[in-house]
Order: structure tokens, then C-alpha cells, then sequence
């Protein structure tokens, strides 16, 4: 990969929880990485396709979803730069969701068995992925609690809050407003909302004065209401570990 400082963004993250060596982190940039571009709505990972390689987001956006018979889509997480898209593919051997580009995007891509083999040599790396797989797993979790158990508002209010606290973590804020490439439709996929429900839901948002919306920017004009509306703590999200 041309860029290799690209990977800091990664290296932020895992140092959160993780310390790494500067022997670790010169490990991570010797692995055999290429760099790849995608276009919004592109499919980074295909479901039912063979696991070759993992994946580093490092600019935009990206989600992961799935697809139901009739076409329906459910949307299961939102990722942003810094984060691996599908780590879990270095152990399963098949795809079992898709990931697409929610925006314009780029990539570091490594072979699968370089990043096992890394691992098995660097316990700090293998530590950092592992920890990085286990709030996955926490946000998923998170997920379902809020399509499951809370009405349109919280749902919504309560993405918006996520998405601002993972963006603030990663120092992805500018004078409190954050990049939100996301349509109405993703927002419905995402909290299990028809397009028309989440119009009116965001519209409520607005006249409370919690949020502002436009132009892919989301500002947050009052974080405690907005936090409170949404049911939101930070605890699932494991950003001091």
C-alpha cells in the first residue's frame, strides 16, 4: 500500500485498550497490503463467497448487511475509518453477510494468512484483534436491543448517538459536527423504520432542537437530550478498555 500511515487511524484505535511495541506496529505495516478504492454502494464482501483477505477501512464509510428472500434489507452495523470491516473472516472460511460502501471509500486489504500468521506472533496484535471482534459483538448485541425494544425516536436518536461517540473516539469531529453520509432508507434499514417513519422521526428530532441533519453533516445541538430521547450509554461500545 503506498500510504502505509493510512494505518494509524488503526493503530489509535487498538492503542486505546492495547500497547503496542514499536516492533508491533512495524509488523502490521510489513504485511503484504494493497490498497483499494470503491464507489458508494459497491460491495466490498459478497455473502456466500470464500474469505481470502480482511479488510481496513481507511477513508468513508461502510456497513454490513443482510438480505432477507423478498429483497428486504437489514442493516447490522456501521463502520467508519480505522475499523476492520471483517475480521471474522480470518477464521471462517465463507461470508455470511455482505459489506457495502456506504460512500466513496478506500481500503487496506491483507491475505488472511499473513494477519494469522502475524498474530500467532504478536500477542499485542492478536490481543487487539481480539478485542476489536468482542465489541463487534457488543454492538451487535446493542443493536438488537434497540430494533427489538425501543420505539422509532429512541431507535434513531440512539444510532445518531453511537455514531457521534465511535466518530469523537476516533478524532473524526469538526466543531462538533460529524461527517453522516447516511439516506433516510439506511437509517429505516438500519433501525427496522420505513423511509416515511424515519422522515417524521428525524423531523421530531429537529423540532425538539437535539439534532441538526443536512447536506451528509449531523450536528448535535444538545447531546444530553438527544442521549436521554435515545436511551444512549456509551458502555457497549468498550472505547476505554
Amino acid at each position: 500500500m503506498t500510504d502505509l500511515d493510512s494505518i494509524n487511524a488503526l493503530f489509535r484505535r487498538w492503542q486505546r485498550s492495547v500497547p503496542l511495541t514499536d516492533d508491533d506496529k512495524r509488523a502490521v505495516r510489513a504485511l503484504p497490503w494493497s490498497r483499494k478504492a470503491y464507489a458508494r454502494d459497491a460491495y466490498l464482501v459478497r455473502e456466500g463467497q470464500p474469505t481470502k483477505v480482511c479488510t481496513v477501512l481507511i477513508d468513508g464509510f461502510a456497513f454490513r448487511q443482510k438480505l432477507v428472500t423478498d429483497g428486504a434489507r437489514q442493516i447490522i452495523s456501521i463502520h467508519i475509518p480505522g475499523e476492520l470491516l471483517d475480521i471474522q473472516n480470518c477464521l471462517l472460511g465463507i461470508a455470511d453477510h455482505n459489506v457495502q460502501a456506504l460512500n466513496r471509500c478506500t481500503v487496506g486489504v491483507i491475505p488472511k494468512d499473513s494477519l494469522v500468521r502475524l498474530t500467532e506472533e504478536r500477542p499485542n496484535v492478536r490481543r487487539a484483534i481480539w478485542l476489536d471482534s468482542l465489541i463487534d459483538s457488543s454492538i451487535f448485541r446493542e443493536w438488537v436491543v434497540n430494533v427489538g425494544r425501543r420505539d422509532a425516536k429512541e431507535r434513531i436518536a440512539h444510532l445518531l448517538c453511537e455514531l457521534a461517540s465511535r466518530l469523537k473516539a476516533a478524532g473524526l469531529v469538526e466543531d462538533a459536527t460529524y461527517q453522516f453520509p447516511l439516506t433516510q432508507e439506511q437509517i429505516g434499514d438500519a433501525t427496522g423504520l420505513t423511509p416515511v417513519h424515519t422522515n417524521r422521526t428525524l423531523q421530531t428530532l429537529r423540532r425538539a432542537g437535539l439534532i441538526s441533519l443536512s447536506k451528509q453533516r449531523l450536528s448535535i445541538l444538545d447531546w444530553d437530550g438527544l442521549a436521554a430521547t435515545g436511551d444512549f450509554s456509551d458502555r457497549y461500545l468498550h472505547q476505554a478498555v
